[in-house]
């Protein structure tokens, strides 16, 4: 088959179709645990911080499954990780309904988070193989797929959490994974042609002689860089709601806010996207977090309702393009035979920057009564992931798709 009838292609473009009707299904565990939280932490009588540890473990599974599958991918393909990740999710959803006690939820929630990572990581570093010109833009709409998932599901799931209660929502979950994933999967058994795999590796960018990070070092300097941002990130995302409740506003309406921002999180991946084509990953990377540190800000003033609203759909619009840009650098500067593997440890890194921020977040309030510090606290590490990405502009050429170094590309053989 040759590189014209597999980068771009129709069958490229349905295949991306499919991959984000995947996603959009099976990222729901990653939204799940936000939605049920005020009241598992009204039925197990526990702190807020308390409350987040499921949240948190359900992250540190996401973000072990991304490094874990995304190798699996390089391995075996997509389709047996998307299997087995989808049952592995049911079984942990039937055990979160039948959990005791929070310790055993959320233990129970980093199999669901493990099971959650392959539609997205690895999802994503699959479709990557399948563009070249419009790499950027397959890259957005694969990884809109969570938020689209999270936009979707947190509102159909406080109809079920109202009428039968936290456990039910469990049940409907595991239903819902396993009865859609699994079919869904079996139509990606296609693997990409290992002379397009050797092409893809002539349109890696390179950085200039004497200045350039190598591979080992350049994943690194993504990865703290990940854990930062959503560190940051995580304050909205995972607190909404609860903040919500706290302002007398119920959680259906946090619910709604969530929606809001993530749906704007699915507008700002797009354009993102071909912003990404243009400009490439690391500039799409600084001007997202740049504007999820001023969006951030402006969560300080607001407590009204309507402030709220507002606030939360500008955050979506500012944040939503940061953890696919991750992919897109890896993708410019890294071998392709090698996607699952480094696209997989970023964004494993910055699942582990949601948890933390996702735990820290409930901590703060737990010391403080409110989530004004929380917010402070994300700025602060919003502003260390704006250092690190103008460390990595510095050291990194403008964008050319192609281009000869005569001292050779600083990245590994493919």
């Amino acid at each position: 088959m040759s590189d014209a009838l597999v980068f771009d292609s129709r069958y490229s473009w349905l295949r991306l179709g499919i991959s984000l009707l995947i996603a959009t299904v099976g990222n729901v565990g990653m939204w799940s645990i936000i939605v049920i939280m005020p009241a598992v932490q009204a039925e197990f009588g526990v702190s807020r911080g308390d409350a987040s540890l499921p949240y948190a473990l359900t992250m540190l599974g996401f973000a072990l499954g991304n490094l874990l599958i995304g190798r699996a991918v390089d391995r075996f393909g997509i389709t047996a990780a998307l299997i087995g990740a989808a049952i592995l999710s049911a079984l942990g959803y039937v055990a979160a309904a039948l959990s005791p006690t929070i310790a055993v939820l959320a233990l129970v929630h980093f199999l669901i988070g493990l099971g959650t990572a392959a539609s997205f990581g690895p999802l994503i570093a699959d479709i990557s193989l399948w563009f070249h010109r419009r790499r950027g833009v397959a890259v957005a709409v694969a990884a809109s797929g969570n938020y689209l998932s999270g936009a979707i599901w947190p509102m159909v799931l406080a109809g079920v959490l109202a009428s039968h209660g936290w456990r039910a929502v469990c049940l409907v979950l595991a239903l819902l994974v396993a009865g859609l994933v699994v079919p869904l999967a079996l139509l990606l058994r296609r693997r990409v042609p290992d002379l397009s795999m050797a092409a893809a590796a002539q349109h890696v960018r390179t950085m200039p002689h004497g200045q350039a990070f190598s591979p080992q070092a350049l994943t690194w300097m993504l990865a703290l860089a990940g854990v930062a941002c959503c560190v940051a990130m995580s304050m909205p995302q995972v607190h909404i709601v609860a903040l919500c409740v706290d302002l007398g506003y119920g959680p259906a309406i946090g619910a709604e806010m969530l929606s809001l921002m993530l749906l704007g999180g699915v507008v700002s991946r797009l354009v993102s996207g071909f912003i990404a084509d243009r400009l490439g990953g690391v500039l799409t990377l600084l001007i997202g977090s740049v504007l999820q540190m001023l969006a951030l800000m402006l969560y300080l003033p607001a407590d009204g309702l309507v402030s709220l609203y507002l606030v939360s759909l500008i955050f979506g619009l500012a944040q939503g393009g940061i953890v696919p840009a991750y992919a897109v650098i890896v993708r410019e500067y890294m071998p392709a035979r090698e996607a699952g593997t480094r696209v997989g440890f970023v964004i494993m890194a910055t699942i582990l920057g949601m948890a933390l921020g996702g735990w820290m977040s409930g901590w703060v309030f737990d010391l403080t009564g409110s989530y004004r510090l929380a917010f402070v606290n994300g700025i602060a590490w919003n502003a260390l992931n704006i250092g690190i990405v103008l460390v990595i502009l510095w050291r990194s050429r403008p964008p050319a798709r192609t281009t000869h170094d005569p001292h050779g590309p600083v990245r590994e053989a493919v």
